[in-house]
């Protein structure tokens, strides 16, 4: 009963049925599984795999293994902004594509996708669309016209440990593991009921806060995008100026360290984080900035920072933080380090970890 609630709970929010609502370890198991699924359950179709080229690690890693298996995968560009063109993103939708997979906003850099467009485009094609929500979901509406739709608790203030993987009714699916009977036969064991309860309440409060704190975010962070460039020398704001969430920012320092912008935030008592556009051992930019056209100049001091509810104050001299996920002003020594992959989620978070 308790879980049938909160399953309830997740699919109101989300614009789904309960039915259709399953409840998994992580958004990166929730992306894989969508995705293998997915093309397993449309295999007549064809095997084509269509993404663009900022989606988070989980859908890059799902689109190698169907690669591997002999599948073909498609992959769609993006302008410096880090945002699909939806025609450029059609002329994929090859005969034969049984799945394309977006992102409702980057977990690098806070782009916006025109998911709702590319949606009508694909379901002009026949094609399913799976959305990776997971950046967005309890701060801003779900895009209308997704297949399948997943997100990760721990991004609206739920619990660690608990993704949500939606697929719309009619729409092909069939896991791509050994059968269980339980959460619709998509994922198999034990459900975390205490997770899944949490993650409910948690996004219902926070949808419910959304409309209170989102106008003042994006001030707060326009604020920072138009006046922290005039400050710091060589400071460039990365993503796409209006069309993004309105929490995050993202910017890059040429010729300072990354390791060293964090220690010297943490010093003055901004709680910020890196890693998320450079791995720990090597200059080479993230597959986001990469895509995005960054060079490698911009890499090692890529930051970025995240407004989360009350009591986080971005003013310009500072807010900063990296991988997407940051928390305002905090004592010195508070700051958050998400060590992870090129974006990766779980070993790698969606911006700060995706798991």
């Amino acid at each position: 009963m308790l879980l049938d609630a909160a399953r309830e709970t997740v699919a109101a929010e989300l614009g789904a049925r309960p039915d259709e609502v399953v409840f998994t370890t992580s958004g990166t198991q929730a992306n894989q599984l969508g995705v293998l699924g997915a093309l397993f359950g449309n295999h007549r179709k064809g095997r084509r795999f269509v993404h663009s080229a900022v989606e988070h690690s989980s859908v890059l890693h799902a689109a190698e293994q169907h690669e591997a298996a002999g599948g073909s995968v498609g992959t769609v560009p993006v302008d410096r902004l880090g945002r699909v063109d939806p025609r450029r993103f059609a002329e994929e939708l090859l005969p034969g594509t049984a799945l394309a997979c977006l992102q409702s906003a980057n977990h690098e850099v806070g782009t916006v996708q025109p998911v709702a467009e590319v949606a009508e485009l694909c379901a002009a094609a026949g094609v399913p669309l799976l959305v990776d929500a997971a950046q967005s979901a309890g701060r801003t509406d779900i895009p209308r016209g997704w297949s399948l739709l997943t997100a990760s608790a721990h991004k609206w203030g739920g619990p660690a440990g608990v993704g949500v993987l939606a697929v719309r009714k009619g729409v092909r699916y069939r896991s791509p593991l050994p059968a269980d009977d339980r959460e619709s036969g998509r994922v198999p064991g034990f459900v975390n009921v205490p997770g899944a309860i949490a993650a409910a309440v948690a996004l219902r409060a926070a949808r419910q806060e959304a409309e209170r704190l989102n106008p003042a975010q994006h001030a707060r962070i326009a604020r920072l995008r138009a006046e922290l460039p005039a400050l710091v020398p060589d400071l460039t704001v990365l993503g796409d100026p209006e069309r993004r969430l309105p929490h995050l920012l993202t910017f890059s320092c040429l010729y300072v360290d990354g390791e060293t912008l964090l220690g010297r935030l943490d010093r003055a008592g901004f709680a910020v984080s890196s890693g998320s556009s450079c791995t720990s051992s090597t200059l080479t930019p993230s597959h986001v900035l990469a895509a995005m056209g960054a060079d490698r100049g911009q890499c090692p001091g890529v930051a970025a920072s995240g407004l989360h509810g009350r009591g986080h104050r971005a003013v310009p001299g500072g807010a900063a933080g990296g991988g997407g996920t940051g928390a305002g002003r905090a004592g010195p020594g508070a700051r958050r380090r998400h060590r992870h992959s090129a974006g990766g989620r779980g070993g790698g978070g969606r911006g700060g970890g995706r798991s």
